[in-house]
């Protein structure tokens, strides 16, 4: 398969979700679906899906948490053959310790007051594509597999097996490509349940936003382009968005989310960090490496490119307004320089410097979910990009 060379493209995007937490709490092990294989929902590499599970106790017993992992996309042959030799492309380089459950996944009622005890589940990410593709054809030479689709629809098949049909309340959520992933799966994922059930979607920082980048152009629209035509992701993205424009824009939450009709929370930063660097000041759209530096680190940047970063946060802010301000509808959006929020424990609950208007991440997330009021709040006072560490 030949694809056209991006430069500005790393080989793996997955380096730069990655970030160090300071917490050693990990969940159960991993739990792998050897049966799933013959159904062809495999992992990049062919090897079996996984997820970790952390059993729900006391008034959470009958409560279930589905969070889809986070770790980039790939979007050339190359690209994903690279990633089947890391945890993102196989299962068979997995450990329980690569992910701690802390933030919305914690298990203890002061860090996590609304999902502490329920049963907490992480769907593990090794497919590429936000667990959308799904490509019948292995490619001979590498062994790839572009199945990420069954691989999502193995793991909830396993998880209502286990009880998961039965609950009472059921949020699927995810950071990063995974909250990108719980809104592309929002809808489908609802109508496994019963329709008492009350059944909502959180995404943190995966609303990646179809703005211009410095060059005045959409590049990062092209690397969407090859993601899902390679994935063969079109036929999973939602039919009502795709029978209007090319399904690459579908992979967009702002062209998407209008046809959702799940209630949705977004989690977001207006400078998230991976946008700055990745769709407004890539390599190509600053060929002279100008905002390099203050991509990387806003304490060095220029009074001008202060102003064109919050020119940035005004676009993604127009780029958001589709979310709607219905009573299903929730938000949280803040300003700090940062990409993901809710799997830090300080950001998630703690530190006073995450909060808006005195209100923690998590009681602003568990306050939407329990109907304990509106929750749509943007940040509108410290409108420069910072750093939100105290």
């Amino acid at each position: 398969m030949k694809v056209r060379s991006n430069k500005w493209l790393p080989h793996s995007l997955v380096c730069i979700f990655i970030l160090l937490k300071i917490e050693n709490t990990s969940g159960e092990g991993i739990t792998l679906i050897e049966g799933a294989v013959a159904k062809g929902a495999v992992c990049l590499d062919g090897s079996p899906p996984a997820y970790q599970f952390d059993a729900g106790f006391g008034e959470g017993l009958q409560n279930w948490l589905v969070h889809i992992q986070g770790g980039g996309w790939c979007y050339s042959v190359k690209d994903c053959y690279s990633r089947t030799y890391n945890l993102y492309g196989s299962s068979k380089n997995m450990k329980s310790s690569d992910y701690n459950f802390t933030g919305i996944m914690s298990n203890k009622q002061e860090l996590n007051p609304n999902f502490y005890n329920w049963n907490r589940v992480v769907m593990r990410y090794c497919d590429g594509s936000s667990f959308t593709g799904d490509v019948e054809t292995v490619d001979p030479a590498t062994n790839l597999h572009f199945r990420g689709a069954r691989v999502f629809n193995a793991i909830v098949e396993e998880l209502l097996s286990k009880g998961m049909k039965f609950a009472s309340n059921v949020l699927l959520s995810g950071s990063s490509a995974g909250g990108l992933a719980s809104i592309l799966h929002c809808d489908k994922f609802r109508d496994l349940f019963h329709k008492r059930t009350r059944v909502k979607c959180f995404s943190d920082a995966g609303y990646f936003a179809h703005v211009k980048d410095l060059s005045g152009e959409y590049k990062f629209e092209g690397y969407y382009d090859m993601i899902v035509t390679l994935h063969g992701s079109s036929k999973n993205l939602n039919p009502e968005c795709t029978s209007k424009m090319k399904p690459s824009l579908c992979f967009y939450p702002q062209f998407v989310i209008p046809y959702v009709k799940t209630p949705v929370f977004i989690l977001q930063t207006t400078y998230d960090t991976f946008q700055v660097q990745n769709i407004l000041a890539t390599p190509q759209a600053d060929p002279n490496g100008l905002f390099t530096k203050c991509k990387e680190d806003i304490n060095v940047c220029s009074s001008a490119q202060i102003q064109r970063l919050q020119d940035f946060r005004w676009e993604f802010l127009e780029a958001f307004l589709v979310v709607g301000n219905g009573s299903s509808r929730g938000w949280f959006v803040n300003n700090c320089f940062t990409h993901g929020q809710c799997e830090y424990q300080s950001k998630w609950s703690g530190n006073p410097a995450w909060e808006l208007n005195h209100k923690a991440i998590a009681q602003a997330v568990g306050d939407w979910f329990y109907d304990r009021g509106t929750i749509q709040m943007i940040d509108t006072q410290n409108v420069l990009p910072h750093y939100c560490i105290k």
